[in-house]
Parts: C-alpha cells; structure tokens; sequence
C-alpha cells in the first residue's frame, strides 16, 4: 500500500507545481500541466531512472535525505512533507492505528462552558464524537449527518450552508487525507473514504489530487437558515489525551454582525435545550 500511495503522491503532487514556481525556463508546448519526471529529479538531485521506480513503486526504500530533497522540490509544506515521509515507511505509526470514539469528560465539561462559541470534536474520520449546544444549533442539529465529510459533500445544502464551498470541500479533503496517512487501515476511515467516492464526484476529483494538510487558523462564511450570514474564525487543537481527536472551537469578532447572529443562535439553542 505504502508504494503505491508513495507513486501516486508524487505523481499529484508533481501535477501541482509549474516551471515556473520553481524557476525552470520554458519554451514552447509542453503536454504536462505540472513538472516533467526529469525536472523533479534534477532538483531533487536524483537520477531520472531512480525518480521513475519511486513512481511506479519499484522503489521501496526511499532514504530520509531523499525524501527531505523530494519534498522541496515538490515545494511541499510541513503537512506534506510529514504526509511523504508516512508514504514512503518512514514515520512511525501510532501503536494503536483505529480511532477513539470516547471523548474526555473534562473536555465535555469545558465545552458545554462556552455558550457562545460552538465547539465539537472530531476524529480521523471526520465523525463528530461530541459538540456543545450552541454547534448542534450551528450545524442544524446533525440533521444530515454526525461525519462532517458527509455534511460538506452529501449534504443537498451544503452549498447554500457553506459560502466558500469550493474552499472548505479543498481544506477537507486535504485534513482527511492528511488522517489517512496517519491510519490508513482503520476500518471507520475506510469507510467513509469508500462512501464518498461512491456518492460525490467532487470528493473523488479533491482525492485524487492526493493533497495532505491539516487545519490551521482559518476564516468561515456560513449562511445559517435562523440567523443569517455568519462568519467565524476556527482555531484547531490536537485532543492530547486522545489521539486522532481534533477540538475546533469557532468565535466572532467582538461586535460585528457576525458576533449579534452568534449570540441570537446561542440563545434558541439556550431554549431548544430547555425544551427537551
């Protein structure tokens, strides 16, 4: 699998740079969108037979000086280059590959603390495991699904829902690639990857792209059907006492729109709760 994985990696990624981006002189048509084999192996400085074996996975034992000159050549970011090393067998493996589906109870406490700022927690395959009231109000109570994968690509109004839609189905399909690499053989992971290339065309094309990119600080537009235009900033955070987990908690900016619409969802999800 690793082999395979590693070929079709550089392949894409290869794709994904210009001459031009790496300051290599054109002339004329050239057939390729991205990089020929040969320049990929100039710059990484290795021959062009030894680049085509790691390629076409006759090549299994890629050295870490290789791998390291490979990445810059591919103009690859710390995701990608860490995504490459697991590619190639050379990055340890969590002892313990499947994913969590318990949550820390401290962590539940603290997130049902923060009215006012949706928060959930994910695995590796994008299932949501928990999320405070106020996320439940924001994602429209999990109507479609609990795996955010199928909320971004299954989802009819995902992309009325999602104002950047094109950006966020990149962003996730890069994070959950990212995760694949960690744990390729997760049978959770697996399946989920299965559905959506059986049920969206889009998440098919993103995969093949073989981008590797975990979340950072990021910026979203929702258009929420109670309240209207939100846009809310991300921030990440690795769940340290389990592996695999991810904690996003989303804000606005203090008195924008965007903060007035965030505290009107928090009060009917305040209310939907005192119902049930």
């Amino acid at each position: 699998m690793a082999q395979s994985e590693l070929g079709a990696y550089l392949r894409a990624r290869r794709a994904q740079v210009t001459p031009a981006d790496v300051n290599i002189p054109t002339s004329g048509h050239r057939r390729i969108p991205g990089l020929r084999r040969e320049e990929v192996a100039m710059l990484a400085g290795v021959s062009v037979d030894y680049y085509i074996r790691l390629e076409q996975g006759r090549e299994r034992s890629p050295s870490a000086q290789v791998v390291d000159a490979l990445a810059a050549a591919l103009r690859l970011d710390e995701d990608g280059r860490r995504h490459l090393y697991r590619m190639a067998a050379l990055s340890p493996r969590p002892r313990v590959a499947s994913v969590s589906r318990r949550v820390d109870p401290s962590l539940l406490q603290l997130m049902a603390a923060w009215p006012d700022n949706p928060a959930i927690v994910y695995n590796r395959a994008y299932d949501v495991l928990a999320s405070n009231a106020i996320a439940n109000a924001l994602f429209h109570a999990w109507s479609h699904s609990h795996n955010l994968m199928h909320v971004v690509f299954t989802d009819p109004a995902a992309r009325d829902f999602y104002q950047d839609w094109h950006d966020i189905a990149r962003n996730s399909v890069a994070g959950f690639r990212l995760g694949y690499g960690h744990a390729p053989d997760d049978p959770r992971v697996q399946q989920v990857l299965t559905e959506l290339l059986a049920q969206s065309r889009e998440f098919a094309q993103l995969w093949a792209n073989h981008d590797a990119r975990g979340k950072a600080l990021e910026t979203k537009r929702f258009n929420h059907s109670d309240v209207g235009p939100l846009t809310l900033t991300m921030q990440t955070f690795d769940v340290r006492s389990s592996r695999g987990q991810e904690l996003v908690v989303y804000h606005a900016e203090p008195g924008s729109k965007s903060s007035e619409a965030l505290k009107l969802l928090g009060s009917l999800a305040a209310s939907a709760c005192q119902e049930t």
